[in-house]
């Protein structure tokens, strides 16, 4: 047993391990759930299916929903789900979603992902060429062409032709992720709903917002998103304890239990806070060949995307990465910001909205949306809309539809500029000269809250930046109109950072500057808002040169009365931040001052 286990007691930690699987939609999603009533319109059987999955040969746990009155003269199209890290089929949103589907008369298969469940092999971060090869042999399954372990047939599937399944996929997270990587293996998907999942891993878990030349990714390793990946790598690794007979076939790879060996070598180096060059793009090849922003080309079913706001793990740009992508491409989508995700609302989403764990598809805008895309993509209903191309959640409406709609996410719109005096002014010739530093300390200075807590209930300390470690820019008060911000602000600046222009070349890029880039909302009271606890990692390319920062996508009303405050950070708690004490200093004069551009639908600041 790892030494970091020995000191807890077992019940301790079996529930902070259940609440921590909660980050992939698992167990905390189990309250509220009622026991299946003896008069349900399916039958469900349990199933092991043993595929082969990259190297290995893997039994899947699964179970199969079969709608009353659907047999092989009476075929119905399926729907797979899976949980999110850290669960399995039992899961509540994974149970529920399946339920919710075959009491619509539709075939639902519901399955243990890899290493998960009583399903046999190692974690393998949704790699398509394992876990989306593994999904393939499921779709094998409901097209008749392969049986279960028992022998048991599923003949009563609708068909596109020979071997063809008419087979969608939904669920969120790690469950969400594995949709398009059965898509890009298998074109026999139909249509997909991925929930609050990724675009890629390399940006989730080390984000770097600057310097990126495609989506989310950039050549740079970004700062190391420690909180949240430590909860899910000790989640992975404590499957032994949560489930103590496991199958050999779970064992991982390179030191660790249960993870196949090169996503454990990618932790171990995460971990080394180093970021040599050669394991460095050995690191962040890896994390991108197991993630959607690497094999989207292939992805060729329909997809309905859904992000939530509230979501410091998977943001809104990664989902916005993958939507460009597959439109750019010509693959059907449609995206969807709802109001939660894995920081915040899960258990308890916002009036009206979708609620995984009561399955409330038809009471709730983001349900109707699902249920309408598998009407058309699945059920070949024409008459069925398929929605806008995008579609944004708005927590200051309080009557009628809580949801704005957009034919694109909105551009960047308004500029205001960073005066040396500390104010965000509206044109360059107001902006006056001067300059100003910040210093790092060698320990964390900032808090933002960007990390598991919130996901774990937890109360956790307001955001807060130490004097002398930060600097801050504040626009006026909001007149008239409010001010509504939708999509995803960026800073572009340059910075004087002589102890860092000396390691300029250095061949770790950990030697590089990190800053953190971040918006508030500054009530007339005072009071600050840091818009759903968001940061912006950045990792400078060239502290010599200008650089742009994107700022994670949010959706936010500055009311009248209230302030936009930019801040920029030397350090944030929920992430490793620089090696060395690096003062900065920002200069700022007419000609030659930095830029907030903001994606504003409504309102002026000036």
């Amino acid at each position: 047993m790892p030494s970091e286990f020995r000191a807890v007691s077992r019940p301790v930690l079996r529930t902070s391990l259940a609440l921590l699987a909660a980050g992939g939609l698992a167990a905390p999603l189990l309250q509220g759930i009622p026991a299946a009533a003896a008069a349900d319109p399916y039958t469900v059987t349990a199933l092991k299916v043993t595929v082969r999955a990259g190297e290995r040969t893997c039994a899947l746990d699964a179970d199969a929903y079969r709608p009353a009155g659907v047999d092989a003269a009476h075929p119905a199209p399926a729907v797979l789900t899976t949980n999110g890290f850290g669960g399995s089929k039992a899961d509540g949103s994974t149970d529920v979603i399946a339920k919710s589907f075959a009491a619509r008369g539709y075939v639902a298969l519901a399955w243990s992902g890899l290493g998960f469940g009583k399903t046999g092999c190692p974690i393998s971060l949704d790699d398509p060429r394992i876990d989306g090869r593994a999904a393939s042999g499921l779709l094998d399954l409901l097209a008749g062409t392969r049986t279960a372990d028992d022998g048991t047939r599923i003949d009563y599937v609708v068909k596109d032709g020979a071997g063809d399944p008419r087979a969608g996929m939904i669920g969120g997270s790690y469950g969400g992720a594995i949709q398009l990587a059965t898509a890009a293996v298998d074109h026999r998907v139909d249509a997909l709903v991925p929930l609050i999942t990724w675009n890629d891993l390399s940006y989730s878990l080390d984000p770097d917002n600057a310097g990126r030349t495609h989506g989310v990714s950039g050549p740079l390793p970004g700062a190391y998103k420690w909180q949240w990946t430590d909860g899910f790598f000790l989640l992975g690794e404590a499957q032994g304890l949560l489930h103590p007979k496991l199958d050999r076939s779970r064992t991982g790879g390179a030191g660790c239990l249960h993870f196949v060996a090169r996503a454990c070598e990618t932790k171990r180096l995460l971990d080394s806070g180093r970021y040599p060059a050669e394991k460095t793009k050995a690191m962040l090849d890896y994390a991108r060949s197991v993630s959607p922003v690497s094999y989207l080309k292939s992805v060729k079913a329909p997809t309905l995307l859904v992000q939530g706001q509230a979501d410091t793990l998977f943001n809104l740009n990664e989902a916005t990465a993958t939507y460009r992508a597959l439109t750019a491409q010509g693959t059907p989508a449609r995206m969807i910001w709802q109001s939660w995700g894995h920081s915040g609302g899960m258990k308890n989403p916002a009036k009206g909205e979708l609620n995984l764990a009561k399955g409330n598809l038809a009471d709730s805008y983001v349900g109707r949306r699902i249920l309408s895309w598998f009407d058309r993509y699945l059920r070949h209903r024409t008459a069925a809309g398929t929605g806008p191309a995008f579609a944004y959640y708005r927590d200051w409406v309080t009557g009628g539809s809580a949801y704005g709609t957009a034919s694109a996410v909105p551009a960047a719109n308004l500029r205001l500029y960073l005066s040396g005096d500390g104010k965000l002014v509206g044109a360059r010739g107001k902006v006056a000269r001067g300059s100003r530093t910040y210093r790092n300390l060698r320990i964390a200075t900032s808090h933002s809250g960007s990390s598991l807590s919130g996901l774990l209930g937890l109360k956790d300390p307001e955001p807060f930046d130490a004097t002398g470690t930060f600097l801050d820019w504040t626009s006026a008060p909001v007149a008239g109109r409010p001010v509504d911000v939708v999509g995803a602000p960026r800073v572009t600046l340059k910075v004087v950072s002589p102890r860092t222009e000396q390691v300029q070349n250095s061949s770790d890029a950990a030697d590089k500057l990190v800053l953190f880039g971040k918006l508030y909302d500054v009530a007339p009271d005072g009071r600050k808002t840091l818009v759903h606890r968001l940061v912006a990692p950045a990792r400078v390319p060239d502290v010599t040169r200008r650089f742009t920062v994107e700022l994670p996508g949010i959706v936010h009303r500055y009311g009248p009365g209230h302030r936009l405050r930019l801040v920029l950070a030397a350090s944030d708690d929920a992430y490793a931040g620089n090696r060395g004490v690096k003062p900065v200093t920002v200069i700022s004069a007419p000609g030659d001052a930095g830029v907030l551009e903001l994606p504003v639908t409504q309102g002026v600041l000036r």
